[in-house]
């Protein structure tokens, strides 16, 4: 059976050291900053995931093991395989994986972590169920269990299912995070691209108490005129 030990190993053997030295930065390491203390071997992205599919048997306990290192990419590793797993798993490992990512969120903790996890597991777990978790994560201290509610709500919106992602926008309107402000935007311009009717309702209702950058990202596809009239509001 693999161990945590030999994928760790492999994952070290593929560190490279000016890459680390470049996301160190890029993912805002520094004290003060969003990622400050991560620790990064410098693995790229595709890279990381030929590894998963090389490890894809491993076990959920190796996979939590992983997603609790101090290293960026291995935590990376962990959650695409947790992705990789939850797409063919029993609903019974779904719901296992499901449980699972929220019991580790501390670990989860910046924004390509999130993203290229949470739809995929949270979103597509709760689909069809109470959403109440989103809700409760959406008033957490921690910056990025507030990401994680909003970005799980683009499998809903890849859905046609907009509601829950409207009403936890408007929650987190008063965010004081940048990384929260992009997203919000994010996922409202994806409801855009679907029903632009919806979009422009919630934007002609908020946007005058949306930070700059939320709005900026929400109204990105409008055109010229159309961004100057809602900045200008």
């Amino acid at each position: 059976m693999t161990t945590q030990k030999e994928i760790t190993a492999h994952l070290n053997s593929l560190a490279n050291p000016g890459i680390a030295e470049h996301s160190q930065r890029f993912f805002k390491t520094a004290k003060g900053e969003y990622g400050y203390g991560d620790k990064f071997l410098g693995i790229r992205v595709p890279v990381i995931r030929q590894v998963v599919r090389k490890y894809k048997t491993a076990s959920l306990s190796t996979a939590e093991k992983l997603l609790r290192s101090c290293y960026h990419e291995i935590r990376l590793f962990a959650l695409l395989l947790l992705v990789d797993r939850f797409s063919t798993g029993s609903v019974d490992e779904q719901e296992v994986i499901y449980q699972l990512y929220l019991n580790n969120t501390r670990y989860i903790n910046n924004w390509d972590l999130v993203d290229s996890s949470v739809h995929y597991i949270v979103g597509a777990y709760l689909d069809g169920k109470d959403k109440s978790v989103l809700y409760g994560l959406a008033e957490s201290d921690s910056l990025w269990e507030r990401r994680v509610a909003i970005m799980a709500t683009f499998y809903f919106i890849r859905q046609n299912q907009f509601a829950d992602a409207l009403k936890l926008s408007k929650i987190l309107l008063t965010d004081e995070e940048d990384l929260i402000h992009k997203a919000v935007g994010w996922m409202i311009r994806e409801i855009g691209k679907r029903d632009r009717d919806k979009e422009i309702a919630f934007l002609n209702r908020h946007c005058k108490k949306m930070p700059r950058t939320m709005l900026r990202y929400a109204i990105e596809k409008f055109s010229k005129i159309e961004r100057r009239q809602y900045l200008s509001r």
